[in-house]
């Protein structure tokens, strides 16, 4: 009988927390390249990617995710996967993600539904509607970029099952990552437990894959527990700084070498690039017909 194969994504800079956090932390596309080709070394086949501009600042500049791009693809052949959450920073707005499109990575992550998001100072009340989604996943549906199917409550659950799903946003198979912890950062998240995640898989229709993240003391929980009910699995420094508690991670790689020493301990085999792109289906990435607008349809 064939080993499951499990897919590990890195998210190995962050949109909240930067070097002040942990000096570890990647920012410049140089750095974001080289440990991505680290976190490739140890069994990471997606990079998940946020942003920082020349002084340090979140940004959802293109150009910026263009560089990214260029300078990880020059290293390794890993699955780029590019946030279209947008930047925190006072001036951003719920569509300014949405520009990292143009850079055409193969994946792009997608906040499914209801979610407000607030930090105080860094940014405004921002709201994902019905709307926003459908035009965001046509978008990616345009140039063929896998959406990861971010998903925050059971409530956003069931509109990607019950309404998205049918209405044929999403090409086959579905990726959903389920969010746990974020409490701090979006009103409608949740908390991680083996409750909230076995409800939310059972929920799922076959033929998808599904993978869950903790943030900050519930990564490693959210991770174990996922890999146990047949997902995959996401770590690194945009979720997590630690290795364990009060101890700073040294690198992204260090977590990804944990999850994947885990993994194989249980008897599952980690997926290259290839083979999870084979998986997930991903296609190759066409630029856009359109007029560039990123607003609502």
């Amino acid at each position: 009988m064939a080993k499951r194969k499990i897919i590990v994504t890195v998210a190995p800079t962050s949109n909240f927390h930067g070097k002040e956090a942990n000096s570890a932390l990647p920012e410049q596309p140089k750095e974001i390249a080289q440990e991505v080709y680290r976190c490739l070394n140890a069994g990471a086949s997606i990079a998940h990617i946020h942003a920082r501009d020349i002084n340090g600042r979140p940004t959802n500049d293109v150009n910026v995710f263009k560089e990214i791009k260029a300078e990880v693809t020059a290293k390794s052949n890993i699955i780029t996967q590019f946030s279209t959450a947008p930047a925190m920073v006072p001036e951003s707005h719920i569509d300014d993600g949405l520009q990292v499109l143009d850079a055409y990575p193969e994946m792009a992550s997608l906040d499914c539904g209801l979610m407000q998001a607030y930090t105080g100072k860094f940014i405004k009340p921002t709201l994902w509607d019905r709307d926003w989604l459908t035009n965001a996943a046509k978008m990616m549906k345009e140039r063929n970029i896998k959406p990861e199917l971010e998903i925050f409550n059971h409530a956003q659950l069931e509109d990607v099952v019950n309404i998205f799903m049918p209405a044929g946003l999403f090409d086959a198979p579905a990726s959903f990552n389920f969010v746990f912890g974020m409490q701090k950062i979006n009103q409608g998240s949740i908390q991680f437990s083996m409750e909230n995640l076995t409800h939310m898989v059972r929920k799922l229709p076959s033929g998808v894959y599904f993978g869950a993240m903790g943030i900050a003391q519930q990564q490693h929980q959210a991770t174990i527990a996922s890999l146990l009910l047949g997902g995959n699995v996401r770590v690194g420094f945009e979720d997590n700084i630690y290795f364990r508690r009060g101890e700073l991670a040294t690198s992204n790689a260090q977590l990804v070498e944990r999850i994947v020493g885990i993994a194989t301990d249980l008897g599952y085999e980690i997926a290259s690039p290839d083979e999870a792109r084979e998986l997930l289906g991903i296609k190759k990435v066409v630029a856009s017909q359109g007029d560039g607008s990123f607003g609502h349809n």
